[in-house]
């Protein structure tokens, strides 16, 4: 069994890391490195080891396994025929070991129908009580169904989308363009594309649930889009 002391885990995915190096900062010393299948590739080409490999392996290449082995990860197999995602199993398992945080990288772009699965996953009701966030170094996603704290710096953009209904009471502090209490439809954009005014910023709503997305850009790309 993992014993995983700082209750953090970083979980590689399968799909596209477009910054590695920005992604391998996210890394911290003393984390529970996990990979999904064809994960792997990603951490083992940052340097990093995974504990855990866990799917069904039908992407994870020969030589990589061979490594993966040698250095004495843990393979957990599955059947391929499954009705859980690689991603699914391997968050499962991140739950069952105790990690109240998970960052889970190479989630995001690629295919549009795994991302929008990524997205859902976090949604499940045993996750609730979990700081999840899909991350790639340049972009983050996590849900907040309370209060929730996004870092970055002064320029970043924020954009907050309700998801599966209306997200009420949606109050903002350290944005550029406040939120006092505010109700964000699904159907609206009221909340794309806001602005970090400092290294600190924070959204809590009433009901409802909302999806934040933190786009981590340069001085020069800033901008409120239309």
């Amino acid at each position: 069994m993992v014993v995983n002391m700082t209750l953090r885990a970083i979980l590689f995915a399968n799909g596209s890391l477009p910054d590695p190096q920005a992604a391998r900062r996210l890394v911290r010393s003393g984390d529970l490195i996990l990979a999904a299948d064809g994960g792997s590739r990603h951490a083992l080409a940052l340097g990093l080891m995974p504990a855990v490999v866990i799917g069904d392996l039908d992407s994870l290449s020969p030589a990589d396994r061979r490594r993966l082995e040698s250095a004495g990860a843990r393979l957990i197999v599955h059947p391929r025929d499954k009705d859980q995602t690689d991603l699914e199993l391997a968050l499962d398992f991140a739950l069952r070991q105790g990690c109240t945080a998970v960052v889970i990288l190479a989630a995001l772009g690629g295919r549009l129908d795994q991302t929008l699965a990524n997205l859902a996953l976090l949604t499940a009701p045993r996750f609730a009580a979990l700081d999840i966030r899909l991350d790639d170094g340049l972009e983050e996603a996590f849900f907040v169904r309370g209060r929730g704290c996004i870092q970055g710096r002064r320029g970043d953009l924020v954009s907050l989308l309700p998801w599966g209904g209306p997200a009420a009471g949606v109050v903002t502090e350290g944005l550029r363009w406040p939120l006092r209490g505010e109700t964000l439809r699904p159907e609206q954009t009221r909340g794309i594309s806001n602005e970090l005014l400092a290294e600190r910023a924070a959204v809590s709503l009433e009901t409802g649930l909302l999806l934040v997305v933190h786009h981590r850009q340069n001085n020069s790309s800033r901008g409120r889009s239309t």
